[in-house]
């Protein structure tokens, strides 16, 4: 399958976190699968290392805007670059291609992936596929939003999202 994640640009190597999304690389290429990622830094880093170690296609979906706000080229461990020129684009090659798609920690940018995927899960516009949010902060925040969104939010909109407390859970869940 190809499976796009999610996540952060702020973790670096050898921190909880950069460990964590390299150790889910490792999980998704041992598996066979190919990763798309933002292509950056942080966890889109360090999962695409972690895939490629495992001699897994790493896809990076790249764009110009970022590029234009922060100098940055692909991580090194990208094989394929899919460059767009708008961050909208680029989501939507991130979310549209993917057989299932796993969030990492992660602050407005993350949010916003998992927002937009979630939504059109929702009213049908994408097939159905996988949302795996992995860790303890994304059930908190989710539980949190159905909690006070006064009914906005049923079981028909909660059905599309499903959570692990460990990346090790993620992998387990796409088997």
């Amino acid at each position: 399958m190809k499976i796009t994640v999610f996540g952060s640009a702020s973790p670096r190597p050898e921190t909880p976190a950069y460990d964590e999304a390299l150790r889910l690389g490792l999980l998704l290429g041992q598996a066979g699968h190919t990763v798309l990622t933002g292509g950056y830094m942080g966890t889109m880093e360090a999962v695409s290392r972690g895939a490629a170690q495992a001699g897994a296609k790493v896809i990076g979906v790249t764009c110009t805007e970022i590029e234009q706000w922060r100098p940055i080229q692909a991580n090194p461990w990208v094989n394929e670059e899919w460059r767009m020129p708008t961050l909208a684009e680029r989501l939507d090659q991130l979310i549209t291609q993917c057989d299932a798609a796993l969030a990492l920690s992660g602050g407005a940018g993350t949010l916003a992936e998992i927002a937009l995927m979630w939504n059109r899960l929702i009213i049908g516009s994408l097939p159905p596929r996988p949302l795996i949010l992995i860790g303890p902060a994304w059930h908190a925040v989710f539980d949190a939003l159905y909690t006070h969104q006064n009914g906005s939010l049923g079981e028909r909109e909660k059905q599309w999202i499903r959570f692990a407390d460990t990346v090790d859970q993620a992998a387990a869940l796409l088997a």
